[in-house]
């Protein structure tokens, strides 16, 4: 399979580059700037792994380098992994912080899948790493506005997804990686990324017209809204 992944320097888009180059697929890895890490892979699995660097998929010119850059070969599987997560509390509403990560986890799925739509191959896959906390139904704790509606907003985006998509043959999942152990979370959570993403392809290599549009757990379980 052709993959593409943003987000793909550290944490959980790495390890999405790290599983499926090991499993014998070509990924396309996007983002902003490499890491070590990154570099370090590339020269472990080869051809296998290629790198675009300069892709903030919140502008348009950094979407236009991702498909510069992504080859003409029909892409199989989107990953949009890149997102931001910042503290936006009720004591401390920080505009500014809410309109930064509705853009980077709201509009960049939707723009990044819009932009690709010509390249994708018949009965292509589109995920979009999203977050429980985007859940109305789960949330009893309250606080983390900005990240809560923007990961409620990518959820829209992604069902609406799956039902214009669904009728060109393709399939979108929402996948909750769970509380990751990562830089983004301070190295707090419950789950190792190695663990949260191999559920995660799991549920990408079993999506299908037959469950297209659902919000997933790592774990297989189908989230509520």
């Amino acid at each position: 399979m052709k993959i593409v992944i943003t987000g793909a320097n550290r944490g959980i888009g790495l390890e999405f580059c790290r599983q499926f180059t090991g499993r014998g697929d070509e990924v396309i890895a996007a983002c902003r700037s490499t890491t070590p890490e990154l570099d370090e892979l590339a020269q472990v699995v080869g051809e296998k792994l290629t790198i675009v660097e300069d892709v903030d998929v919140t502008r348009p010119e950094g979407i236009a380098t991702l498909r510069n850059g992504m080859g003409t070969a029909p892409l199989d599987v989107l990953i949009n992994n890149a997102g931001l997560m910042e503290v936006v509390t009720l004591d401390d509403l920080d505009a500014d912080s809410i309109h930064r990560q509705f853009e980077i986890n709201a509009l960049a799925p939707l723009m990044v899948t819009a932009a690709l739509r010509d390249r994708f191959a018949q009965g292509a896959k589109i995920c979009i790493v999203t977050s429980r906390m985007g859940s109305i139904d789960d949330n009893d704790s309250g606080g983390s506005y900005g990240y809560r509606m923007s990961k409620a907003a990518a959820n829209m985006a992604g069902r609406s997804l799956s039902v214009d998509l669904g009728r060109e043959g393709m399939s979108v999942a929402l996948l909750h990686p769970g509380y990751v152990r990562t830089r983004m979370t301070g190295g707090n959570g419950l789950i190792d990324v190695d663990e949260s993403v191999e559920g995660l392809i799991g549920i990408i290599d079993r999506l299908g017209p037959e469950n297209t549009g659902l919000f997933w757990h790592t774990n297989g379980e189908v989230l509520p809204w």
